[in-house]
């Protein structure tokens, strides 16, 4: 080769490296993606180890660009679930969130926690800990008892017409609401298909522009649009949603 023509080449080396470098997008930790439930846990049937998956429900973008679509599925499992004690104690759910797949087939694993709750739902949310408590029932056991009594005395009164057949009556009926309060259990967590949920990344998650080019990626479905939490009802034992057909 010439001096003149390898001169050339170093120059075109050079120059080339401009034009191939590609762009990384960072989401950083701390980021709150929006998710939604695909299907559906409790804790009267949950257990460690258990997966639960969603879908994120808003775009999530990193230096203007979208990098994680709506439609992007997330997979989690079950760390704890505790179910709520029939004298004392609420349900306890545990939920980490384990790996992220863009609907290119591009996966990223990770570590992240439970970060808000959909505002409809009754269970409370320690953020502190990510653990979900279920619906405290405090207010609905007084009130078994203070029907269980008032009901007793009015029966009492009635069938001994007098103040003392009132009394006892209050009393058994009294005793009636307590004997209901412990055989009946607290409400259990529930996150019913189309819950919203929401995550928060722990970690940085770094894509480079071919892990972010969707231009081939499938038409998604429409995201889990079923009614998500319901209104609880009075017992803890109730029967509720499972997996989707």
């Amino acid at each position: 080769m010439t001096r003149i023509g390898f001169a050339v080449s170093i120059c075109g080396c050079m120059l080339l490296p401009a034009q191939d470098v590609l762009h990384t997008y960072t989401v950083k930790p701390g980021t709150r993606v929006p998710l939604v439930m695909i299907n559906s846990v409790s804790t009267k049937h949950a257990a460690e180890g258990d997966r639960v998956y969603l879908e994120t429900s808003f775009p999530i973008l990193a230096d203007g660009k979208i990098v994680i679509p709506p439609g992007s599925y997330v997979a989690g499992t079950i760390t704890s679930s505790k179910r709520a004690g029939r004298v004392k104690g609420r349900a306890e759910l545990y939920l980490r969130f384990d790996s992220l797949t863009l609907p290119n087939g591009v996966t990223r694993d990770f570590r992240a926690r439970v970060g808000g709750l959909d505002g409809r739902s009754s269970e409370e949310l320690d953020r502190t800990e990510g653990k979900i408590k279920g619906e405290t029932t405090k207010g609905e056991d007084a009130s078994k008892i203070t029907t269980g009594s008032t009901a007793g005395a009015s029966v009492g009164a009635i069938a001994t017409r007098s103040a003392g057949g009132a009394g006892l009556g209050a009393a058994a009926g009294a005793a009636a609401g307590v004997a209901a309060v412990l055989l009946t259990r607290g409400a259990d967590v529930v996150l019913g298909r189309g819950t919203v949920v929401e995550m928060v990344l722990d970690r940085p998650l770094d894509f480079s522009e071919v892990d972010v080019d969707f231009s081939k990626a499938a038409a998604k479905r429409a995201l889990a649009s079923e009614e998500g939490p319901q209104p609880k009802k009075s017992s803890g034992d109730r029967p509720r949603l499972g997996f989707p057909n």
